[in-house]
């Protein structure tokens, strides 16, 4: 009997995306630019409208495109891809413990990957001795899903 491979399918898929007072904003921003082009008459302010409102959104949609997810035993955070087996413990991380590890427990080595809009977050130690990066801090809205996710890939490659 050969050994499972690790599932291709995510058992944990989190897109980080920007709350919707970012795209009131946009809407805001899109206004102003066609504030601006207002004395050179209706079409260089439709223009303005557009144009601004076109930069803000793509601003703010590559800013909350970045994606966590577990699939085929690795952590893939962001452009990071880290396999299940240099990793420890997951640790599930309220707010409050979350920010002290934004602030002033955080260690400059350490690989994050945060968003200010999202309060929680999941720490990770990194245990590969060749790797200097002490741990992954993950800001997550369902940082218990992402916990289970990473404890169950870690045991399926551990029996692999």
């Amino acid at each position: 009997m050969q050994p499972s491979a690790p599932s291709s399918a995510p058992s944990f898929d989190e897109r980080l995306t920007a709350p919707a007072s970012w795209w009131v904003i946009v809407v805001l921003l899109g206004l102003s630019g066609g504030l601006v082009m207002f004395p050179l008459g209706t079409v260089p302010t439709l223009g303005g409208v557009i144009v601004a409102a076109a930069l803000a959104a793509v601003a703010v949609s590559s800013y909350g495109s970045a994606r966590i997810r577990v699939v085929a035993g690795s952590l893939v955070a962001g452009d990071a891809r880290i396999p299940v087996s240099a990793l420890g413990a997951p640790e599930a991380l309220d707010a409050e413990e979350a920010r002290a590890w934004r602030s002033h427990k955080a260690d400059p080595r350490a690989f994050m990957l945060m968003r200010s809009y999202v309060p929680t977050a999941v720490r990770v130690e990194v245990t590969d001795q060749a790797d200097p990066t002490p741990y992954v801090y993950l800001s997550s809205r369902d940082p218990e899903a992402l916990v289970a996710a990473l404890e169950a890939a870690r045991s399926e490659a551990r029996a692999a």
